[in-house]
């Protein structure tokens, strides 16, 4: 199943406790808008090169994003709060250090997730495969993010989850229902997983890492 986690931190915090400036200005000219990014850019690339990375969990609420984390963590499964804040999980992994914001998923708490886009080098969105009613309102919402300056640069790993549960839908039935293919802004790619078996997820962290790894000679 890939390198085991080697080193565990966490961290709790509740939903607006983070809270980030930035320096976009409402009469920003494009050409500091330019230099701007190509900053960021930048501190990505040196992050990346000290092997560390931010990795930014969202979702619907139900979807698994806590139960995904504490699988890769090797902890117990059996019992799932939701997330009402944030839990910061931190592993080395292939040489890297993620640091694994999980953020809930409530309607009322998806308001404050800008408050982590912050340095994000990666999102992974995680979807139920088997909550087929709100397939729109996981379309919506991911495009939403994708919209955000701050996540520019980013790369989405789009986990669908719950892939082992009967009557799933299949990962062409995702793709097309978050309209993943009209996707041009950011690298992704999309696997089928299982929070409770462990389905594919530490193949998804390999991705994650070896997408880091080529974005080094990108920017």
């Amino acid at each position: 199943m890939g390198t085991p986690p080697l080193v565990q931190a966490e961290a709790f915090g509740t939903s607006g406790f983070l809270a980030f400036r930035t320096t976009k200005s409402p009469n920003e000219t494009l050409e500091k808008k330019i230099f701007r990014e190509k900053m960021l850019s930048v501190l990505r690339k040196a992050r990346l090169k000290d092997k560390e990375m931010r990795i930014l969990m969202l979702g619907l609420d139900n979807a698994g994003k806590t139960t995904i984390v504490k699988k890769i963590m090797n902890e117990d499964v059996r019992t799932v709060s939701p997330t009402l804040g944030f839990i910061i999980k931190t592993i080395e992994y292939d040489g890297y250090k993620l640091n694994i914001w999980d953020v809930g998923g409530q309607k009322t708490l998806r308001t404050y997730w800008k408050n982590y886009f912050e340095k994000t080098d990666t999102v992974i969105w995680v979807v139920d495969a088997t909550d087929r009613a709100r397939i729109d309102d996981c379309k919506d919402e991911l495009h939403g993010l994708l919209q955000e300056e701050r996540l520019l640069g980013a790369s989405l790993l789009v986990f669908k989850n719950k892939s082992d549960v009967g009557g799933a839908m299949s990962e062409a039935d995702v793709r097309e229902g978050l309209d993943l293919d009209a996707i041009k802004t950011h690298r992704w790619t999309i696997m089928a997983c299982s929070a409770m078996t462990g389905l594919n997820l530490h193949e998804g962290l390999q991705w994650v890492v070896q997408d880091a790894k080529d974005r080094l000679f990108l920017f």
